[in-house]
Parts: structure tokens; C-alpha cells; sequence
């Protein structure tokens, strides 16, 4: 079977206007074009296109999820808030969140777009599955929008698997560079999804995703963070998949994977201090991959966070979507060699601290 690829132009639609800076205090900063913008995202299908891989693709069309569906993780009042701006002229969803007008449906589209994408998985259409969906989810929690992200894509997604879908435990695996708030605590008492995260420690949210946070309740053990140090790079990342996050896939055993996938853990990125390149999210993919064809029927599902480099998100996301369908193209990364000859690209001893404590904490489940 051939992997899945959701994409819709309204995505690019999506309006985060011009910014200045992650602090309130603004009156000396000229603005200019928001990070989160549609550039990379449209750079990103553009290679695809360009690289020949469409043929090798089953595209999939996505579609608005329900408020319904929305309100299965979302406060009814949030929900409405969101509806009324967008139907004006546009507002703020709550933490570093601008949007336009129309806003509201582009992110029932992203969720759907999510949706459409598990379902098609689920179904047995596709292999396997990438949404390249915007705005992002990840940051997004029940009664805010945070980090650029409206609805939780990926929280809405596997509560209309586990809803509608028969799917009991899935497990989630954020590689962006900032940690994924939204869905930790969405599922932090839940036994039956096992939240893992790697992620630069205390970029964003600087409250969030510390190593000791692992599930509450039912769900003690089940949210694993691995909060790597800034510079960590290749070796780090590896070894952070490797020694925590497929073991820990082994021992909970999901019956389907779902990956919140942000390109801004490289070294290129504006808003992470990360040393990940284009190798080094193959590399992950194809972890993952065999993970998934192991221990869940290769139900695997990726769908777009952050990467706000417009130059060098493609790149990343070519490379994933290549190791995804198992066709390599004629693209070659052009930075990927200085990249990789980079000082630090190896597992530092402080890196391998941090992973050691991630691999002790993993196993108390």
C-alpha cells in the first residue's frame, strides 16, 4: 500500500498577520511577517511535487471536523469564542494565536484533515499517513488556543478513533522542538494513550514538559518528556528514540501511532536551538516506521506542527515523506553535509544524562 498525504490550499489561507516578538513588551520592535506563515508549509508540498514523489502518494481529502468532534476535547465557551471572532474580523485565540477572518473553519479542516487521515489509515487505504495541515494543534489546550495552534489536531483525531473507531491504546510521539502541552494534558490521566515528547528544555512552554512529568492517576507512567538540552543534535535524537521512546512503544503496544511532526528542531530553525537536520528525521521516521509495522500493523499517522524556516522545512519534510512511502527521489538536501560535520552532531555526555534519567523514569510505568 502507498502512504496517504493530506494537503488543502485553504490551509495556507489560515492569517497570523505580522508579529514582532514572543514578549508583551513591543513598542520598540518593528514588525514583520509572522513565523507562522504559510510559507514553509506550501515549500514543503512545492518539493514534494517538484521531487515526483506525488505519483508514489494517495492523496486524501480532507475535511471540516464536526464542533461535535472539536467539543470532544474543547470547552463549548472556547469553541464559540473562536467562532465569533472569525466570523468578525479576526482576534486572538489566547497565548501568541492571532488569526483572520475565516479562521474557524481553516482549523475544523486541519482537525479534519487529521481525521481523514487516521480514518484512511484505519481503513487499510493507505500504509501509512501525513497531514500537512495548518494551524498546528499541539500547544492548543481545552479552553485556549497557545503556540500559533487553535484546535488540537491530534487530540481530536485520536478521540474520534477511540469514539468511532474501535481503537483502544494509541500512543503519541512529538518531535517538535517545543514541548506538546496540548496533549499531555489532554491525556494526562489516561492509561490508555501514552504521551511521549522530545523536545528542547524549557523553550515552550517554559512550564511545561519537565522530566518528572509523567501522568497523574490512572495515567502515572504514560507521559514520558525528554527534555534534551539545547544544541542537541543528531546523536542525541537517536538515542532518545532508540533507548526510551521504542522501548517504551514495546511495552504499551498501541494499536495505532500518531506523531505531531515540527521540522524546528534543526539547526536552521528561527525559533528552536536544536542541531536535527534532514537525516536525522528520516532516521526517526524509519524508527518509527519499523516500530509501527512491529507492533501495530504499520498504523502510523504524522500530521504538521511547527518549522519556520522556509529554506529548510522542505528538505526535512521531503526526507520524512520519502523514508514514509519507501521512494527515494533524485532531491539531495544541499546543507545536509555541513550540517552533519557540525561540531556536537554526536551524543554529548550531558545529552546522555538526560536520556538516562527519560530511560529510569520510562521504566517505572
Amino acid at each position: 500500500m502507498k502512504t496517504g498525504w493530506v494537503y488543502h490550499e485553504l490551509y495556507m489561507w489560515h492569517d497570523t498577520g505580522r508579529a514582532t516578538t514572543m514578549s508583551p513588551d513591543r513598542k520598540w520592535m518593528q514588525a514583520w511577517e509572522h513565523y507562522e506563515n504559510p510559507e514553509t508549509k506550501r515549500r514543503f508540498r512545492n518539493l514534494v511535487e517538484v521531487a515526483g514523489l506525488f505519483d508514489d502518494l494517495v492523496a486524501l481529502k480532507p475535511r471540516m471536523a464536526t464542533v461535535d468532534e472539536i467539543l470532544r476535547f474543547h470547552t463549548p465557551a472556547y469553541v464559540e469564542s473562536i467562532r465569533t471572532m472569525s466570523d468578525a474580523s479576526g482576534g486572538n485565540a489566547g497565548e501568541l494565536t492571532p488569526f483572520g477572518a475565516g479562521s474557524f473553519e481553516i482549523a475544523l479542516l486541519a482537525a479534519g484533515g487529521t481525521i481523514a487521515a487516521i480514518d484512511a489509515v484505519l481503513d487499510g487505504r493507505v500504509r501509512n499517513a501525513y497531514a500537512l495541515v495548518r494551524p498546528p494543534g499541539h500547544h492548543a489546550e481545552a479552553d485556549r488556543g497557545r503556540g500559533f495552534c487553535i484546535f488540537g489536531n491530534v487530540v481530536v483525531a485520536i478521540e474520534h478513533a477511540r469514539a468511532r473507531r474501535g481503537v483502544g491504546r494509541v500512543a503519541t510521539v512529538d518531535w517538535d522542538v517545543h514541548h506538546g502541552n496540548g496533549t499531555q494534558k489532554a491525556f494526562y490521566r489516561d492509561p490508555q494513550v501514552l504521551t511521549i515528547s522530545i523536545h528542547q528544555d524549557r523553550l515552550y512552554p517554559q512550564d511545561s514538559g519537565a522530566i518528572d512529568e509523567r501522568g497523574d492517576g490512572p495515567g502515572a507512567g504514560f507521559n514520558i518528556n525528554i527534555p534534551l538540552p539545547p544544541g542537541s543534535g543528531h546523536g542525541a535524537y537517536l538515542a532518545a528514540l532508540d533507548r526510551v521512546v521504542v522501548p517504551a512503544l514495546r511495552a504499551f503496544r498501541p494499536e495505532l501511532i500518531v506523531v505531531p511532526s515540527g521540522f524546528d528542531g534543526s539547526l536552521y530553525d528561527p525559533l528552536g536551538r536544536m542541531m536535527a537536520y534532514s537525516e536525522t528525521f528520516r532516521a526517526m521516521t524509519r524508527t518509527l516506521v519499523a516500530a509501527a509495522d512491529e507492533l501495530c500493523g504499520g498504523r502510523l499517522v504524522l500530521s504538521h506542527e511547527g518549522g519556520y524556516s522556509p529554506v529548510y522545512v522542505p528538505f526535512c519534510g521531503l526526507a520524512v515523506m520519502e523514508e514514509l512511502s519507501g521512494v527515494k527521489t533524485a532531491v539531495n538536501d544541499p546543507m545536509a553535509g555541513r550540517a552533519a560535520s557540525m561540531g556536537g552532531q554526536d551524543l554529548q555526555p550531558h545529552q546522555d544524562e538526560i536520556i538516562r534519567r527519560a530511560e529510569r523514569y520510562a521504566s517505572l510505568r
